[in-house]
């Protein structure tokens, strides 16, 4: 297996692959206006394993086109919309986000949690800007710092993994340069980083070593994590993911 293969192993059968929730999603949704003659139509990019989008089709009465790279992912999102009866609600689409197969101005509504960053926030914005309809909405959840000082350690180690990470203010203008006018904003509290996400996966850390023999690269991924962690809750008051919901002009 490749080091990225030990990553995707441990993040298999799991709701979600990085912090939010059910009520994050349901809070960030509350924000977008629906077409009120015909089902939206949203595109869910970086779904992974698609926690967020059953919520979506379970809270909406759209038609979701489900994006992500690893068709790992996808299978596990397959087997949970044949159990829940959405196959004429959700499909699911291996793609990069650079490469998607889809027309200008095809949807209402285009989501992404947690996954913007791998093109970049104000990248992403711009590219996903021409799919949605005049009108419609983008809701993306974002690293962001929640204060304008921190300490030198948590500051060095963001700007170095990724120096787009900003306050919400600089993110707000880039929306709004790019041809957005911002609906709602908020940050995830620590239960959404904690109880959603990194317990579940501390929970499987024993399971997953074993599976793999205990690996030495099962164990650096899994040491990777738990180093992680212990950042978050070290320096959780000083950064969170942000979600922002925002409306395309015109």
């Amino acid at each position: 297996m490749t080091e990225f293969e030990y990553i995707i192993d441990l993040h298999r059968n799991s709701e979600r692959q990085g912090p939010g929730s059910e009520a994050d999603t349901l809070k960030a949704l509350s924000f977008v206006t629906p077409p009120k003659d015909r089902p939206m139509v949203i595109a869910d990019i970086g779904c992974g394993s698609g926690g967020q989008t059953l919520t979506l089709a379970k809270h909406t009465d759209g038609i979701i086109k489900a994006v992500d790279l690893f068709p790992e992912f996808l299978e596990e999102l397959d087997e949970k919309v044949k159990a829940e009866g959405l196959e004429n609600r959700i499909k699911t689409v291996q793609a990069s986000m650079t490469t998607m197969p889809f027309a200008k101005e095809e949807f209402d509504l285009i989501w992404s949690e947690g996954a913007i960053y791998n093109i970049g926030f104000e990248k992403g914005i711009r590219q996903w800007h021409k799919l949605l309809k005049p009108g419609g909405f983008l809701a993306v959840s974002e690293i962001t710092w929640i204060t304008e000082n921190r300490p030198k350690a948590i500051d060095d180690f963001w700007n170095t993994e990724y120096p787009e990470i900003s306050r919400a203010s600089k993110k707000i203008k880039q929306l709004e340069d790019n041809g957005y006018t911002l609906a709602g904003y908020f940050y995830l509290p620590p239960e959404s980083w904690n109880d959603s996400y990194y317990a579940p996966m501390e929970a499987r850390f024993d399971d997953y070593l074993e599976r793999n023999d205990h690996a030495e690269a099962a164990r650096e991924v899994v040491d990777e994590n738990r180093r992680e962690i212990a950042l978050y809750n070290e320096f959780k008051d000083f950064y969170s993911y942000g979600f922002y919901i925002a409306r395309k002009d015109g």
